[in-house]
């Protein structure tokens, strides 16, 4: 992670914390669209018919549950990881209160939209502030690590994986899950080229 200095604390903090917010949002918009949600979002509304715990709290669990496979990779947190595993899962749940279900399909296809973009901004947002990974991505990058294999074959295993568990335990998969697969790289990266706090520039020293 890059060394940023500490006058852009002031931009990064907010823009963190705003991130994480919005995530959550991103989620609900995406999930009240039920034409299918993201691969990790299946798992938690798997489980969410199973037990007697609302989205957000499910969200926080599986996080820690994420975190404590960081130990054997020697991955390192940082405050926006915490942050991350603390904070989407209720603002989820907020999101929800405040999003009505609808039955109309079109409808649910413009929440599913806006749900993808409000995430895929939000990611841009919270990693562009450089406060550390969310729990998901350093699991990511901590087995491509190890494994040596290419990032886009972990990061693939691993979301076949927990849709595959998800869909068994009664998440929703759908084509929404598809078109989230397809589409929300390259949208977060237009966003982090966006929201990414770049280095304040060094005052040059004259020459003697």
């Amino acid at each position: 992670m890059r060394r940023l200095t500490g006058r852009r604390l002031w931009r990064r903090v907010p823009q963190l914390l705003v991130g994480l917010f919005l995530y959550g949002i991103g989620i609900a918009f995406m999930i009240r669209g039920v034409i299918g949600a993201a691969p990790w979002d299946v798992l938690a509304q798997g489980i969410a018919t199973h037990v007697p715990l609302t989205f957000g709290t499910i969200t926080i669990a599986v996080s820690g549950v994420v975190l404590l496979m960081w130990i054997p990779l020697r991955q390192k947190l940082g405050i926006g990881t915490v942050l991350n595993a603390l904070l989407v899962g209720p603002s989820a749940d907020i999101g929800f209160l405040l999003i009505p279900e609808i039955d109309v399909l079109w409808v649910r296809v413009v929440f599913f939209a806006i749900g993808l973009t409000v995430l895929a901004a939000a990611t841009g947002l919270y990693i562009g502030a450089h406060f550390g990974p969310g729990p998901r991505d350093g699991l990511m990058t901590g087995l491509h690590r190890v494994t040596k294999r290419p990032i886009w074959v972990v990061r693939t295993a691993l979301e076949v994986t927990v849709v595959a568990i998800g869909w068994l335990l009664g998440g929703n998969v759908g084509v929404g899950t598809v078109a989230f697969a397809l589409l929300v790289g390259p949208m977060c990266q237009y966003f982090m080229q966006i929201f990414d706090v770049r280095p304040a520039p060094q005052p040059t020293r004259a020459r003697a």
